[in-house]
């Protein structure tokens, strides 16, 4: 074999950890995270607090797997802490008129669909940026949450199916906690092996050459925010349920953590790029960052302000893992 042939070859070792720096690097941090909060508190490592964190962290893993899709398109979703607001009061207020859950249930996951379906049409079909978008749907459905209950929070009472989603276990599994691995595991199929998921890292590389070729290009951007209409109302009934009650405060810096947790996990900003696994570790990070906190008894305002240091790490770590691989990339090919 020729000195060419084996530098073209490369190592197996040094491939795999160049293809998966992301995934491993956040993977690390995970470990070295939870291992720093079980030194640091006796009850961190505890069943009952474990489980805590797994409830708590289920809504916004929900979300976080379809803000994957639209952030691998070069989009992004700023209204979803206001969308799980919006459908957490109007369930509230449907419940307690006696309507079925089941119902309401379904209701309220198209009325999610419906309105990330709008917000996607003007994404896509009129060329307005998804950033001012859904900056503008973050006013808008907060405020529509807001004149809904007219601030106060909407009590759910008698609704024990209901409440079984938010607050039930099942094998003493949280069922919030299995639903969003029941997402997360559908996230990864599709994303992995489904032509539209192939559809949606095409766009994300390049729109122009995506809809050159014959892919419905338009439509795969407007469809991702369709799904994370829909996930933010799956994640707006889970909390509802948990809670018992229905809030427009609800959810308040929810988008900040669901893009911590995909940027995190190694979704490029700038599209094309982007792994549900690791989407999945960065979401279960920030959920032990913010429990590890109260445990220690540090101020939970403080958390936000490491979640916005770890979103700027996140970014700056990305960039640089990125253009290490295309350099390894370079070197290899020549």
């Amino acid at each position: 074999m020729s000195a060419y042939t084996e530098r073209q070859k490369g190592s197996p070792v040094a491939d795999f950890f160049a293809e998966h720096a992301q995934v491993l690097s956040i993977a690390i941090f995970f470990l070295a995270c939870g291992a720093f909060f079980a030194g640091m508190t006796d009850t961190f490592m505890t069943v009952g607090n474990i489980l805590n964190v797994v409830r708590q962290a289920a809504p916004i893993l929900v979300v976080a797997v379809a803000m994957t899709f639209v952030i691998i398109t070069g989009g992004i979703d700023l209204s979803v802490g206001s969308m799980v607001a919006l459908i957490n009061a109007v369930a509230a207020i449907i419940l307690s008129m006696g309507v079925p859950w089941p119902l309401v249930v379904a209701a309220m996951l198209a009325l999610g669909g419906i309105i990330g379906l709008a917000q996607g049409w003007f994404v896509a079909y009129q060329g307005i940026p998804a950033f001012i978008v859904t900056l503008a749907g973050l006013s808008i459905l907060r405020g529509l949450a807001l004149y809904l209950t007219q601030g106060y929070s909407i009590p759910i009472n008698n609704v024990p199916g209901f409440f079984a989603i938010g607050r039930g276990e099942f094998l003493g599994i949280p069922v919030p906690a299995l639903i969003a691995v029941g997402v997360a595991i559908l996230g990864y199929v599709v994303i992995t092996t489904t032509k539209y998921g192939r559809q949606v890292v095409a766009v994300g590389s390049n729109m122009e050459a995506a809809r050159r070729v014959g892919m419905p290009a338009r439509w795969i951007v407007a469809s991702v925010y369709l799904v994370t209409g829909v996930a933010s109302a799956l994640a707006g009934l889970l909390i509802a349920a948990r809670l018992g009650s229905g809030s427009s405060n609800a959810a308040v810096g929810f988008e900040l953590q669901v893009v911590a947790a995909v940027v995190l996990g190694g979704t490029s900003l700038m599209g094309g790029r982007g792994t549900i696994l690791g989407t999945v570790l960065g979401t279960m990070t920030i959920a032990v960052i913010g429990n590890g906190l109260i445990l220690m008894h540090i101020s939970p305002f403080f958390t936000q302000i490491v979640t916005g240091a770890i979103i700027l790490l996140a970014i700056w770590l990305n960039t640089r893992i990125f253009s290490a691989n295309f350099r390894f990339a370079i070197r290899k090919a020549r």
